[in-house]
């Protein structure tokens, strides 16, 4: 699969989408199993906020988990051919609404790592023609390519933040 072009995704995506590196299928493939175990050797530090009003590195993952699940909902109803706009997400609010400090750092990482095994039978699944669709998410355009890639990006992202500002 070939990395989408600019006019397949809005400009907040460049910063995930330029993250990633060769072939795609392999590095969602090698997430499933690498960010897990990144994770959990995280444990020690697992209610870790680097900051006040910042997340732990539980409320982090639980947002990665939380995010994966609505791109690949994005993913499926625009390559499904949706013409109605998808609504956008507000990542504090959700993470709020959750209850990941009272989960393990391991049940969260078995959790993606289950979510991101069965999302990549879809991915698998996609013709070129379906990897093209255009559709509309929080108000913006964007293509089923480009809601692949940023899975990726989104996951290299965020284990940036953790080795910047929380180790």
């Amino acid at each position: 699969m070939n990395p989408p072009q600019t006019q397949e995704y809005p400009e907040w995506a460049k910063r995930y989408i330029g993250l990633v590196e060769g072939n795609i299928n392999e590095v969602l493939t090698s997430q499933a199993v690498d960010f897990p175990n990144f994770v959990n050797n995280l444990i020690e530090k697992a209610d870790y906020a680097y900051a006040p009003g910042k997340w732990t590195i539980k409320e982090m993952i639980g947002h990665i988990v939380d995010t994966e699940r609505i791109l690949t909902y994005r993913l499926l109803c625009i390559a499904r051919g949706e013409k109605a706009s998808l609504p956008g997400f507000e990542e504090d609010a959700y993470v709020a609404n959750a209850h990941f400090k009272d989960r393990s750092l391991f049940s969260l990482a078995e959790e993606f790592t289950l979510m991101r095994k069965s999302h990549l039978f879809l991915i698998n699944s996609l013709n070129e023609e379906e990897l093209d669709r255009m559709g509309n998410a929080n108000g913006k355009d964007i293509s089923v390519r480009a809601l692949v890639y940023i899975l990726a990006g989104h996951i290299m992202h965020h284990i940036g933040v953790v080795k910047e500002r929380y180790l």
